[in-house]
């Protein structure tokens, strides 16, 4: 099955200023999931775009990379007063599931070790699948895997991951490149987020946000399973 593209108005883990106006340009590219992270705009503006996409038949997401548990909170309280349908990121802390747990709203938080801003993940492959599965024992209904920022072998990360829980993985950060994208779907990954890359036009080097974003779209589209093995690496 093919990945879901996630469009992420933001850059180097910001929300961009400009982010309502540049949804405004792309929204009519039949791309059906946007989101963007807690940081960069002021609260009420955030809500605002947030109505202004599920106004456009958007779902919703909120990448909230702060790592306390107390911004953690303050990050799930954002996104329940906001109306988004997902909340990915945080640390895992059972304050912010309890919370979570009798709104609609679903939880993707991060299995490993994450640090950092831009969030960095590390540790034994092995450590990250069964924070996973400890995850997914607790009741989360997906994941926000930060596979491209791993320290080691992500490629190898995504297939394990997928492989050892039943509910979905996102592969957010870093996804700069179709054979990214190739080794995300190889993997069986329910979906990845792209934001800088299309600020720094990976995909169509000159071109602008949405020109970048189409591109993408249109490769998905496009692109068969039987087509992948050109992309990916031996």
């Amino acid at each position: 099955m093919k990945p879901e593209l996630i469009v992420m108005l933001t850059h180097h883990d910001t929300t961009v200023k400009n982010a309502y106006q540049l949804f405004e340009q792309t929204k009519d590219i039949p791309i059906r999931h946007w989101g963007f992270k807690d940081v960069g705009l002021p609260p009420e503006e955030m809500k605002r775009l947030v109505r202004f996409m599920k106004d456009a038949g958007k779902v919703t997401f909120l990448e909230v990379v702060s790592l306390s548990e107390e911004e953690g909170l303050r990050g799930a309280r954002l996104a329940v007063e906001a109306g988004f349908d997902i909340l990915m990121g945080t640390v895992y802390f059972e304050s912010i599931h309890a919370y979570l747990k009798d709104k609609p709203i679903h939880y993707y938080p991060f299995p490993g070790h994450v640090y950092g801003h831009p969030s960095i993940l590390d540790g034994a492959i092995e450590e990250i699948v069964a924070h996973a599965r400890y995850l997914e024992a607790q009741g989360v209904q997906g994941m926000d895997l930060l596979a491209y920022r791993y320290m080691g072998d992500a490629r190898q990360l995504l297939k394990e991951v997928v492989k050892a829980t039943h509910v979905p993985i996102v592969s957010a950060g870093s996804v700069a490149s179709y054979q990214r994208i190739a080794e995300i779907w190889e993997a069986g990954a329910w979906g990845f987020t792209i934001g800088g890359a299309f600020f720094e036009a990976k995909f169509v080097p000159g071109g602008a946000f949405t020109e970048n974003v189409r591109a993408v779209y249109e490769w998905l589209s496009k692109t068969e399973e039987s087509e992948l093995g050109q992309y990916l690496s031996s």
